[in-house]
């Protein structure tokens, strides 16, 4: 185990293996405990650490499995040899509590590990064979092998909700470096610091398994000329991006209009919502009511899956179903959001509420400086489809209850909703024909579908899908959770009558 003592930041960037200064640095703006100053980044250095990732693809790129499996390992273990550093300058930035962070440090070295589990297994590779039929007529097939291949060097922008998992060594860099491509991280500047000790464990993993050290770099902040140049350069051949819809189409737009566009794996926000069918109401609506409360409440309501729309019947049962709701609510304190940024987003987006007609407040409070308190609203599924605003996602704890008159009228608003990283159905037996029903329109807007339970909660596994149709992300057909992730970075190709010698090592 390192020094359990205090992290103290040194602010540079992580370039091919050295740590550099930048001419210019920026604030950290902690929740609490000591700012500390960061160097900005610059194209330049975008430019160099995309040079030192192409030069290290050559090797990398054509590493064993067995190679970039013990590198993925090492990462785990230095994270974890660092764990309670992380934890201390991660809650310091963020303001997220002590057990999230350890929760979340937990997920990311998991991430780290199943997919060096996943690529030593082989299956990703995909491995298909046409043997030669030299007689066949009336033209004879050649010998045809098929094997996925790494795409080359990777971008990733840091997430602000998730200091660990979704950024310096989270799930785009992980299922990247196990596809065999080496990461340029773009740090995100909430959480610079955290980012910093991630990126010394990434480094010291490189010198343990000498693993090229082009093989990972860690550019810190910087403004928008170093974002562009990022998705921009001409050696990088794809894009891990999770944050604000603006920001992620504004990136998404600068991949399409390169001289060679590349693909823009964006998860760009979603309200993921709850349709409420009538039996389950009856049966507990009041039971769901307080179970909403909890998983919008969640982390301040910041993370992408928060449920921010619950659709339900009009009529007594709907009703307790949002009294119980708000009476939950009531009981939750304050939180402290990621950034002032965030919390001054999140007062703007309930001001949007506040002066819509016909929506009703059921549940208003006031929130202070970086500090959010929930709020819920009430609408008919008329006034919701009529106006597009309602159905933008507002990052924090704000529900949205939707009112409609009946079966039809819900199938109607479900197909009224754009694409979503999530729906869900509360549903008991009786609802079963209404449930098949929504069903054909739900597995049209969303990546996950559920049934009787709370989407916060993202499981790292083989089949979890994170990612839906736009603008719930860029790329319908991908995931940036689970190992199927790893497909995003790599392309199919095909070998006619090669002999042994030529081919890839996966292949013989």
């Amino acid at each position: 185990m390192l020094d359990k003592s205090t992290f103290t930041p040194h602010g540079r960037h992580l370039i091919a293996g050295e740590w550099v200064s930048g001419e210019t640095t920026f604030t950290s703006e902690p929740a609490h405990g000591p700012a500390h100053d960061y160097s900005v980044g610059t194209p330049a250095l975008v430019d160099r650490a995309c040079e030192a990732a192409e030069e290290a693809f050559w090797s990398y790129g054509y590493a064993s499995r067995e190679t970039r499996a013990a590198f993925l390992n090492a990462i785990a273990d230095e994270i974890e040899a660092r764990a309670e550093q992380i934890t201390e300058i991660g809650t310091q930035e963020t303001g997220l509590p002590e057990a999230r962070l350890q929760g979340e440090r937990g997920r990311t070295t998991g991430q780290l590990r199943l997919f060096a589990s996943h690529i030593l297994d082989g299956a990703y590779l995909d491995r298909r064979h046409d043997a030669a039929l030299p007689d066949r007529q009336p033209l004879p097939r050649p010998d045809l092998k098929m094997v996925q291949r790494p795409i080359g060097p990777v971008a990733v922008f840091g997430a602000s909700n998730f200091p660990l998992a979704f950024s310096t060594a989270g799930g785009d860099t992980a299922s990247a470096l196990a596809a065999g491509c080496p990461v340029v991280v773009k740090g995100h500047s909430a959480h610079p610091g955290t980012g910093e000790i991630v990126a010394e464990a990434i480094h010291a993993a490189i010198t343990k398994t000498g693993v090229h050290p082009g093989t990972f770099s860690l550019i810190q902040g910087g403004k928008r000329d170093v974002g562009q140049a990022l998705v921009q350069h001409p050696l990088i051949r794809a894009v891990g991006f999770t944050g604000s819809l603006g920001g992620g189409r504004a990136l998404f737009d600068l991949c399409a209009q390169r001289p060679e566009p590349i693909p823009f794996f964006g998860e760009l926000g979603s309200v993921n919502p709850m349709f409420l069918l009538p039996e389950a109401v009856k049966a507990r609506g009041a039971a769901i009511g307080e179970g909403w409360a909890a998983s919008l409440t969640m982390g301040a309501g910041q993370f992408c899956t928060n449920p921010g729309i619950a659709v339900v019947e009009m009529g007594e049962a709907g009703d307790a179903f949002v009294s119980a709701a708000a009476e939950a609510l009531k009981g939750v304190t304050t939180q402290c959001m990621l950034t002032e940024g965030i919390a001054d987003a999140y007062k703007n987006g309930k001001q949007r509420f506040d002066t819509r007609n016909p929506v009703r407040p059921v549940l208003t409070t006031e929130s202070e400086g970086r500090n959010a308190s929930p709020n819920l609203y009430e609408t008919d599924a008329e006034n919701y489809l009529q106006d597009h605003a309602l159905g933008e996602e507002v990052f924090g704890p704000l529900g949205l209850v939707v009112r409609v008159s009946g079966p039809d009228e819900m199938a109607q608003l479900a197909r009224g909703f754009e694409g979503q990283l999530t729906c869900t159905l509360h549903m008991d037996e009786g609802d079963t024909g209404l449930a098949q029903r929504l069903m054909p329109v739900l597995e049209r807007k969303a990546g996950r579908l559920l049934v009787n339970g709370f989407p916060t909660g993202v499981e790292v596994a083989d089949a979890m899908v994170h990612g839906g149709p736009y603008p719930a992300s860029t790329n319908f057909g991908a995931t940036s959770v689970g190992t199927l992730a790893i497909r995003r970075f790599l392309r199919p190709v095909c070998y006619q009558n090669l002999p042994d010698a030529l081919l890839p090592d996966d292949l013989r």
